[in-house]
């Protein structure tokens, strides 16, 4: 397999005054997963279905990607429900998924585990996390840490059955886990860049309150690994392709 065909499930949109600088999430999506294709000698073919519209009509990618949204999992939403059933079938189908922050959120609330209102409210900037549980996808030579953008006031907190954590901090206990060889999630934002997450930093100062905002802007300083985490997402998707 020298290709791969990512859906992404688009469950929000940037901000109208950040779009024409930064573009809409699923051009910051393919950006990052392109630049992670390139260390690993894949081709990957983005294609962008707005689900607050409609779920994508056909089954037609290798694999399905869940963004992040500004709505909370347990809203009662009903284009959410209907995300829901189209993962359901994705899954039936033997489709991978890949959650981020949303989507990572997601796949526990509706699969069995339970997410909530993280004790440490919001959580911004750059946030780092350690690996407790390598894996082949990861590579050869991981390191025992890495760090992403964040951007979130939900987290996991408790995984679904069968579900395994691969990633974890302090803030984020449940950083990033698999459901066996079909699912995958992060709660970071590897899609982000540090002027868009400065700019929403900016943009939420009187709703973070000001110490969250000052803490959250001197983090930018520190070294993210966005390029990493969007190889290991497509490395997870290839390796199950060669094995079946």
């Amino acid at each position: 397999m020298n290709g791969v065909r990512i859906g992404i499930l688009q469950t929000d949109s940037v901000l109208d005054k950040f779009q024409p600088r930064f573009g809409d999430y699923p051009q910051m999506f393919e950006r990052v997963l392109k630049s992670g294709a390139q260390d690993i000698g894949v081709q990957v073919q983005c294609v962008n279905y707005p689900t607050q519209v409609a779920p994508p009509p056909a089954l037609d990618c290798d694999a399905y990607l869940i963004t992040g949204s500004r709505d909370s999992v347990y809203d009662d939403l009903p284009w959410i429900i209907e995300l829901v059933r189209f993962i359901e079938r994705a899954l039936a189908a033997g489709k991978q998924i890949l959650g981020i922050c949303f989507g990572h959120q997601l796949m526990a609330h509706f699969f069995g585990g339970c997410v909530a209102a993280a004790p440490g409210g919001w959580a911004v900037g750059v946030h780092t996390s350690e690996i407790v549980q390598r894996q082949n996808w990861m590579g050869a030579h991981t390191a025992e840490q890495f760090s992403l953008l964040s951007s979130h006031k939900d987290q996991v907190a408790e995984l679904p059955q069968d579900a395994q954590v691969f990633a974890t901090n302090e803030f984020c206990p449940i950083a990033g886990f698999t459901m066996g060889n079909q699912v995958i999630t992060v709660q970071g934002h590897p899609e982000f860049t540090k002027p868009y997450a400065q700019g929403l930093l900016d943009h939420r100062r009187d709703l973070l309150g000001e110490d969250i905002y000052q803490r959250g802007s001197a983090s930018m300083a520190r070294k993210t690994d966005e390029v990493l985490v969007a190889r290991w997402l497509l490395a997870f998707v290839m390796s199950h392709a060669v094995a079946s």
